[in-house]
């Protein structure tokens, strides 16, 4: 089969690899028929995940054509369309009895902290991903779902991580009726959380960027103020007028390791590789909420040190809610809402490429050229 292939920071290229096989009789083999590019697949990209090996293919986010399914396997048939959280989890052990998929303990050996995902470094069990035109499915029976006839493609592809990942994100804020939203980042996760925290009572919602054309989607897309923090000697204090003088109830962190806004600690980390992640979007989030208030952290971080200010974190009181998200467990609500004519996820899709251009995909993505928001890979 052709699939994308790492070769190193900044190299990738498509290439033939060996055409998955059944290795476990719980497992299905899927044909993919469309793939996205994740944000959290940028931080692989250029190099800032461990244990990134050369050779992997790439791609949590995916649906596709059920082609094969193992002996056991009784939920799905040959056919089946079906959509595929980026979660790989077991559905037995103590932490999925808990609804805790993305912290499953059976499906990564290289971890005690976070599950399996799919094309994500051997950090998260070395399973190959769906930026391929087939891709090996473990637990067939958990994962998968079939998707509903009425929901078109594009909009189930974004529920295998970006949407779902927004609205958990919501979620974790604990919104209260009334409250003021800060997100933080407007990429597809933050676009997704800031359209959700309408649906869970918000009276306000910001969000902030430096990219005209990503804050303008999030006008657009979220009904959402926005802030260019590039236009304010500090977007702290900015916010913090903004809400009164006492900063918002809820501050939702989408952006994660690779955060601009500081040069320091986005060289030190994004760059030497001295942290887990650039921490400034985390130290906006501290100094940018209330008092008592609450810090949802979507954004993805490595496991090294991070410069961050829990001191300030504690000694307001905060309350931070953190976690890949259970993709699964958010489907139930966010189908009601898609079928309801209350979210479109698809509006956020700007490009679609074939697998074959890949390489361009992740460069068009990566340095934020023609106005690239989200894109979509289609074998």
């Amino acid at each position: 089969m052709r699939a994308m292939t790492y070769r190193g920071p900044y190299k990738i290229r498509v290439e033939e690899k060996d055409r998955p096989r059944i290795e476990h009789p719980n497992d299905a083999i899927v044909r993919v028929t469309l793939a996205a590019i994740c944000g959290s697949d940028l931080h692989l990209y250029h190099g800032l995940m461990p244990d990134t090996r050369i050779g992997h293919t790439f791609g949590h986010e995916f649906i596709g054509v059920v082609d094969e399914v193992g002996s056991s396997v009784q939920n799905l048939r040959v056919g089946d369309r079906v959509m595929v959280p980026f979660n790989i989890y077991c559905g037995t052990c103590f932490f999925c009895a808990r609804g805790l998929y993305s912290n499953c303990h059976n499906v990564n050996p290289n971890a005690t902290a976070i599950g399996g995902i799919y094309g994500y470094s051997h950090s998260t069990g070395g399973y190959d991903g769906g930026q391929a035109e087939y891709v090996r499915v473990p637990f067939a029976d958990v994962g998968p779902s079939v998707i509903p006839e009425w929901l078109p493609d594009e909009d189930a592809l974004l529920l295998t991580d970006a949407f779902s990942t927004g609205y958990f994100g919501a979620q974790l804020g604990d919104i209260v009726e009334g409250d003021t939203v800060v997100v933080l980042g407007a990429g597809p996760v933050g676009l997704a959380a800031a359209r959700s925290s309408w649906l869970m009572g918000a009276g306000r919602v910001i969000v902030v960027d430096q990219l005209e054309y990503r804050l303008a989607k999030a006008r657009d897309f979220a009904l959402a103020e926005t802030v260019n923090y590039l236009e304010h000697d500090d977007v702290v204090v900015h916010l913090k007028k903004t809400t009164g003088g006492l900063g918002a109830d809820v501050v939702i962190d989408a952006v994660g390791a690779e955060a601009d806004g500081n040069l320091i600690q986005h060289v030190t980390s994004a760059k030497l590789k001295l942290q887990g992640g650039s921490p400034v979007a985390l130290n906006w989030a501290i100094d940018g909420v209330r008092k008592g208030g609450t810090i949802s952290v979507m954004g993805a971080y490595g496991p090294l040190f991070s410069a961050v200010k829990f001191g300030d974190a504690m000694n307001k009181g905060l309350t931070l809610r953190m976690n890949q998200a259970p993709v699964k467990r958010q489907w139930q609500r966010l189908l009601e809402h898609i079928r309801a004519g209350y979210l479109k996820p698809s509006d956020m899709i700007t490009h679609r490429i074939p697998l074959e251009h890949i390489a361009e995909g992740y460069h068009l993505f990566s340095s934020k050229l023609d106005g690239c928001i989200k894109t979509v890979v289609v074998p």
